[in-house]
């Protein structure tokens, strides 16, 4: 039951900040984009933050309709944690503001959770007794 809910929590802050990438945050998430990214990938901020903006409603919503598959699911969610890491330590190391990260202080803090999320994606989803 735990898991269950944690899980609908982490699906229901996807899609949320899937949905600020696309609207009202998607100018202010540019500034987390390293330039570096755009290099590698051959494309511009813009794109990069709607195409994360994109995954985190797919992974969210995958989290809640497909729950034959939460565990490969929680493992991608994790794994996109994992590759959007580099834009939070590059809005931390850079001291930009970005929507809800103005200071310091929250774009550390916003660093820190990084694995706490990782964690609780996989948690939530990992089979077994309580996995429902």
């Amino acid at each position: 039951m735990v898991k269950t809910g944690a899980r609908w929590l982490l699906a229901a802050l996807l899609v949320a900040a899937g949905l600020s990438h696309l609207t009202w945050g998607r100018r202010g998430y540019r500034i987390t984009v390293p330039d570096w990214a755009v290099t590698a990938l051959r494309t511009d901020k813009d794109m990069i933050v709607v195409s994360s903006g994109a995954a985190e409603i797919m992974l969210g919503t995958a989290l809640m309709v497909l729950p034959a598959d939460r565990t490969r699911v929680g493992v991608i969610v994790a794994a996109f944690f994992v590759a959007v890491l580099p834009g939070n330590v590059h809005q931390w190391r850079t001291g930009r503001s970005a929507p809800l990260m103005r200071t310091d202080r929250s774009r550390f803090i916003r660093l820190l959770l990084q694995a706490p999320l990782i964690v609780w994606a996989l948690w939530s989803t990992r089979s077994g007794e309580g996995a429902r």
